[in-house]
């Protein structure tokens, strides 16, 4: 009875699988298998785009750095690119940008599908439940077809069945001219030390450079109009070549001039210097006291160094002395006039004597004292 019922199981099992899979059976990767990745507690179902999923099956491995964390469950095509079904652990973190591409785990090994974050840009965001990987972030490896057929083009079409010719005629080449090749390799060593020294200075040509295009860039617009216009300013020089040819010469007359008139003015010229030398001097001697007489025309008839004795607050300080004989009112009105002398000769005769006051000769004022003729005698 056991051994027909073990045979009967086993056939109810096969059939109720493939009822379970209905039309969708085709073969044994259709089912989910157990064991497989992604199937713990927390686990989500992303999508993925890809140009070519190649032989990859449903159950195959999703990888992020070369570790297992899901499976396929379900290939389809949508348009010209495949759309891939994949079932991730829960404890597994992705930027929303995060990248797939179709990979092979060795030269013979089985192909699965890798998760990475992105390199050109920052990750951003994060992969959930439902979330889809476009197009532009898929991506597949090089199989091992496209690696063989590559090597075979090398080998094949490509240069190295020419490599023996190469080296022979580098050896033809160089043969007898080894300490030629020895110097030239010190001198690349010499010269390679040099440059390496000079990196720095190089570098900082290299962006004052830089910077020298950045500011003509930013003056493109300068640029532009002086392009245009420069060619419109040397069309008007070439048309006034002629007058600028006639300028120059009569310049060269004019400086011609210039020169023999210098040559024949160079000794009075040099005369005039040393007349002017003593009137300079004197100029000069006469500075100490030439700025004292300076500060008295603000203050005249005051000194300067005395106003403040002569003004003090609401009141001033005077002291003068007031001459009005005749000798004092000649010298000071009527010196150099037609009457200059005639005061002081009538003083004279009132018999005053100059340089003494009181006259000896009167007794009073000498304006209403008697007239004598003999007066000052």
């Amino acid at each position: 009875m056991r051994t027909v019922r073990w045979p009967a199981a086993l056939a109810l099992s096969v059939a109720a699988v493939v009822a379970l899979s209905g039309c969708g059976w085709r073969g044994l990767n259709s089912v989910p298998l157990p064991g497989t990745a992604g199937g713990g507690p927390g686990s989500y179902t992303i999508q993925a785009q890809l140009p070519d999923v190649r032989t990859i099956e449903p159950n195959s491995r999703v990888q992020v750095d070369d570790v297992t964390v899901g499976t396929v469950t379900r290939i389809e095509r949508q348009g010209w690119h495949a759309l891939l079904t994949m079932r991730i652990d829960g404890g597994v973190e992705l930027p929303a940008n995060a990248t797939a591409t179709v990979g092979q785990s060795g030269l013979l090994g089985s192909l699965h599908v890798e998760l990475a974050p992105p390199i050109d840009v920052s990750a951003r965001g994060r992969l959930t439940g439902g979330s889809v990987i476009p197009m532009s972030s898929a991506g597949t490896y090089p199989s091992t077809e496209q690696i063989l057929a590559a090597v075979s083009l090398l080998l094949n079409g490509g240069g190295l069945g020419q490599i023996q010719e190469i080296t022979e005629s580098l050896s033809t080449a160089l043969a007898g001219r080894e300490e030629e090749l020895r110097s030239l390799i010190q001198q690349l060593d010499t010269f390679t030390g040099y440059v390496d020294d000079q990196s720095d200075d190089i570098i900082a040509t290299t962006e004052s450079v830089n910077n020298l295009v950045g500011q003509f860039a930013d003056q493109q617009p300068v640029l532009d109009n002086a392009i245009k216009t420069i060619p419109d300013a040397l069309r008007v020089v070439a048309d006034e070549r002629q007058n600028l040819v006639d300028a120059l010469d009569q310049l060269g007359k004019f400086s011609a001039l210039v020169a023999d008139a210098a040559n024949q003015t160079e000794d009075n010229l040099i005369r005039e210097l040393n007349d002017i030398g003593p009137v300079l001097e004197s100029l000069a001697n006469a500075g100490p006291a030439l700025t004292r007489a300076l500060g008295l025309f603000a203050t005249y008839p005051f000194p300067t160094d005395t106003i403040g004795k002569w003004a003090r607050g609401d009141y001033a300080n005077l002291t003068a002395v007031i001459d009005l004989t005749l000798s004092r009112l000649d010298a000071s009105f009527l010196t150099g006039t037609r009457w200059e002398g005639d005061l002081t000769e009538l003083e004279l005769q009132w018999g005053r004597t100059i340089g003494q006051m009181p006259s000896p000769y009167t007794v009073g004022n000498p304006l209403v004292a008697p007239y004598h003729w003999d007066q000052g005698r």
